[in-house]
């Protein structure tokens, strides 16, 4: 996909949720583009793809075809996309999807699988107890498991260093952080719909 394409699909997506054809929360990306861009280009399909809430650009440059997330996103499903014959999974959980992630990869490490599970969280979400645990786990047992942490700054509406303090230091060996700017309201679209 190009970045015109999940611009245009977040756009449909907004169109139908300003209409109130979408009766449930969505969150929609916009401004990470290049960066998820350049990530999935060494994500293959085998391997496991988890995020959290804001999936939709995850789950269409993993492959999942575009209908299809579109029909969960119309089911209500937004903020928990989980399509596991195609390895995605979303979480609305705030770190929820951590432990999920330590999980798949030792069950990979087992079994000899050469797939790797690749976890997207938040720069909020990296602060917690629960990705940090995780995080130092799979790293202590080797684990086939990537994190990244999408940093835009907030946490649904709060400035993540103003609720911690200072900005969170990323450890390089473990996380794979990128900076971006939301280019969208971080919930809804920013205007009050009636459904």
């Amino acid at each position: 996909m190009t970045p015109e394409q999940l611009i245009a699909f977040e756009d449909d997506i907004a169109a139908d949720f300003l209409a109130g054809k979408i009766k449930s929360p969505v969150h929609l990306a916009g401004g990470n583009e290049a960066e998820l861009l350049n990530i999935f280009a060494d994500i293959n399909r085998d391997d496991w793809v988890l995020c959290s809430w804001r999936s939709h650009y995850h789950a269409l440059l993993h492959g999942i075809p575009p209908e299809k997330v579109k029909a969960a996103i119309m089911a209500g499903r937004s903020i928990a996309m989980c399509f596991p014959e195609h390895k995605f999974i979303s979480s609305a959980i705030v770190g929820g999807i951590c432990p999920i992630a330590v999980g798949l990869a030792w069950a990979i490490k087992r079994r000899g699988g050469s797939e790797r599970v690749h976890c997207f969280i938040g720069d909020m979400t990296f602060a917690t107890g629960i990705a940090t645990e995780s995080s130092h786990y799979a790293c202590g047992h080797d684990l086939p498991v990537r994190w990244y942490v999408e940093n835009n700054g907030l946490s649904v509406c709060t400035d993540t260093v103003a609720a911690w303090g200072k900005t969170p230091k990323f450890t390089p060996e473990m996380w794979t952080p990128y900076a971006y700017k939301l280019t969208r309201p971080h919930v809804g679209v920013g205007k009050f719909v009636k459904f």
